[in-house]
């Protein structure tokens, strides 16, 4: 069974990944709202989000170039710490009911994101070529762990520090961060290929001008920006109309499930029908969740559209990474993991960033029927990149 053999690493980095999507679902539930309480201006709601995406811009590079040299695990800890610096800082904020602290403490949480987003990508360091799609689906599964016990554990601890709401569930997330040193313990001090020995590899500017690293962007940073704009939305548009806060913490745990249940056969597709194929789909599904989001802002209408972007995000992030790893060689794979990280992220900051505004200015189906472009715009280039593989004019890696 080849989980014994070479996927014990991409096992650990599951359970990695429950413990961090657990603490990232309580930022994202509680974020928007709180930053709703407690900023200058509504319009200001999701900035402590989008500052938190914007660390993540600047570290993303440097944190990948760091693994290459340090190993994955040195990495991985230094983002867990952050992690739970950042939670502290977040609960001290909310019980001073001061914005700008709550912005430093995503600033800081930004760090571990950083770090915790190359789970995926360490998942495959060590495993053959033809099941890396399926060591990355195992470790974005672990995020289904995280959709059941993050939900509840967000609002049992919200009243932890009474009479100040929330404060508490940032603790929970700090402590959270603290546990994952755990497992990150089972992971190797470093990797024992650690690239390098093979020369500096091609200009980035080589690399990511081939047919497979565009592809690969273009699904992974639109799908997970789409992602981004309308899940940061969704509580501020449920409370908005009348639905409570519990439903918007289910909502956002269905969709949760949505993004991680299919990890458990999307791997198997990409095998069966190609990394190109799936991320097509993803954008299709993606359109519709976007189309049911918009057609009216009740209950049943959240929970369908989020669990299909859940879903669509699965097929574009997955098949984007996998066909990532086809794009560079082990030498090259600090760098241009980096520069891809840095990119989506860049992607999602701007989603995060308009997220309230658009909101707030145009409304709920403005912030879903605004994705469609960007949608189309991915398919067209998965479309073109799978053309040029057909015809040969497209190879993996050169």
């Amino acid at each position: 069974m080849w989980l014994l053999r070479e996927g014990r690493d991409a096992l650990t980095l599951s359970v990695c990944q429950a413990m961090f999507w657990a603490g990232l679902m309580i930022s994202i539930t509680l974020t928007g709202l709180i930053g709703q309480t407690i900023a200058p201006s509504p319009a200001l709601a999701t900035l402590p989000v989008a500052l938190l995406t914007v660390a993540n811009i600047f570290l993303a590079r440097p944190i990948s170039l760091v693994m290459q040299r340090r190993g994955r695990r040195a990495g991985f800890s230094a983002g867990a710490l952050a992690g739970a610096a950042g939670g502290a800082i977040c609960a001290i904020g909310i019980l001073q009911a001061d914005f700008v602290i709550f912005c430093l403490g995503n600033i800081v949480l930004g760090a571990h994101q950083a770090a915790a987003q190359y789970y995926r990508l360490a998942a495959v360091d060590r495993v053959a070529p033809e099941r890396r799609g399926r060591a990355v689906s195992l470790v974005l599964a672990g995020g289904i762990v995280a959709a059941l016990v993050a939900p509840p554990l967000a609002l049992w601890t919200k009243d932890l520090l009474a009479p100040i709401a929330f404060a508490g569930s940032f603790l929970a997330l700090a402590v959270l961060s603290v546990g994952l040193l755990v497992p990150l313990a089972l992971l190797p001090a470093r990797q024992p290929d650690i690239a390098g020995s093979a020369g500096p590899g091609r200009p980035l500017g080589v690399i990511i001008r081939q047919p497979v690293f565009i592809a690969a962007l273009a699904s992974a940073a639109i799908g997970h920006a789409v992602m981004v704009l309308v899940m940061h939305a969704t509580p501020l548009a449920m409370v908005g109309c009348g639905l409570s806060v519990g439903d918007a913490a289910g909502t956002i745990r269905v969709h949760v499930l949505g993004m991680f249940v299919p990890s458990f056969f999307t791997g198997r597709l990409i095998d069966r029908f190609g990394a190109p194929g799936i991320a097509a789909l993803g954008a299709v599904i993606l359109a519709f969740s976007a189309t049911v989001s918009a057609w009216d802002q009740v209950l049943l209408n959240f929970q369908i559209g989020l669990v299909l972007l859940g879903l669509g995000w699965n097929f574009m992030y997955i098949a984007g990474t996998t066909l990532l790893t086809q794009s560079h060689r082990p030498e090259e794979r600090g760098r241009v993991q980096g520069f891809a990280e840095m990119s989506i992220a860049a992607c999602a900051a701007i989603a995060s960033f308009g997220s309230a505004g658009l909101l707030n200015g145009l409304g709920w189906k403005a912030v879903n029927i605004g994705a469609l472009p960007f949608l189309a715009a991915a398919l067209g280039v998965t479309l073109w990149y799978a053309l040029q593989s057909r015809r040969g004019l497209a190879p993996s890696r050169a």
